[in-house]
């Protein structure tokens, strides 16, 4: 077994003999593909006091489950595993349940590893007609049509993505299939194709416009200040960044200009995968780099240089 974990203090690949236990409800799986989250950069910075096998980006095939159509399927998970008893469960609200675990990310080690196991009623089957270059792109285009489920977007409003980096480019793919002005705004324009009529610019010195909508998904401690600056009055800012770094931020333009802010995390994992089917979100114009698991100290290294969008960690081959 090789995986990729921190410490508290560094990155660093481990190996040992036997894989994780396997709990009732859960399948064992194995990881095809795994995506380098920003989230996971945080985390290697302290974010969240995480300790343990990082990653929760995948795409897998079950290797082992309790259902026996789920045996040998390819699939993706919800990261968010909840107890199913909680007023949250109860209530249809499993990703806000107190006594969760999250993949990779809070009491449950991830998935930068050979095998690793979800609950099986988090799994959903990739369809066939998406390649695993698309299907590892699955949680954060969840991620992305959060934003769409949460707030609701007329296609006369004007809305801005703040940040092009890896949640950002996905935001505006989704948020183009709701509006018909959506600019990106951004340290790299027209290093990514947009097929959709997304306008990109620089982040701008001295604002000029407003918009509806903001996407704050610079991770940056100044994001919420810019989109405060950017937003109109009665405005909505959704908040789509983590991070570790401390920061403040003058709200008194939330009371003044009566903004909305809405905290946004994971989305629909069918909807995203419906994206894909459809095959209007160019996934692959994304990938930076494809690397080991055995490299994996290496991945993280090359998802924090500047520029760069997706990297991805290969699993080994089938035995």
């Amino acid at each position: 077994m090789t995986a990729l974990c921190f410490d508290g203090r560094s990155v660093c690949v481990v190996t040992t003999n036997e894989p994780p236990a396997l709990p009732p409800g859960e399948a064992r799986i194995r990881m095809r593909l795994a995506g380098v989250c920003g989230t996971d950069l945080e985390i290697a910075r302290g974010y969240l006091g995480f300790r343990g096998v990082l990653g929760h980006e995948f795409v897998g095939e079950v290797v082992e489950a309790a259902s026996p159509g789920l045996q040998g399927a390819r699939v993706v998970g919800a990261i968010n595993c909840a107890c199913q008893r909680c007023d949250f469960c109860s209530r249809g609200l499993p990703n806000h349940c107190p006594s969760r675990t999250v993949l990779g990310i809070l009491g449950r080690d991830g998935v930068f590893q050979d095998t690793f196991t979800l609950p099986e009623r988090n799994l959903y089957r990739v369809p066939d007609a998406v390649p695993d270059e698309h299907a590892v792109f699955a949680e954060p285009l969840a991620a992305a049509c959060r934003v769409v489920e949460q707030v609701d977007i007329a296609p006369w409003q004007r809305v801005a993505v703040l940040g092009d980096g890896r949640i950002g480019v996905l935001c505006a793919y989704v948020l183009a299939e709701k509006s018909h002005s959506v600019t990106l705004f951004g340290r790299r324009p027209g290093r990514v194709p947009f097929p959709i009529a997304v306008e990109e610019r620089p982040v701008p010195e001295q604002i000029r416009d407003r918009f509806a909508v903001v996407v704050e998904a610079t991770g940056s401690p100044e994001g919420l200040a810019a989109a405060l600056r950017l937003v109109e009055p009665l405005g909505t800012v959704v908040l789509k960044s983590t991070c570790a770094a401390p920061h403040a931020t003058n709200l008194a333009p939330i009371v003044i200009d009566e903004v909305k802010v809405v905290g946004s995390r994971c989305g629909s994992l069918p909807a995203a995968l419906e994206l894909m089917a459809a095959s209007r979100v160019p996934l692959a114009s994304l990938i930076s780099a494809r690397i080991s698991l055995a490299d994996g100290a290496a991945a993280l290294a090359r998802a924090a240089e500047p520029g760069v969008l997706k990297v991805l960690i290969e699993g080994k081959p089938r035995p």
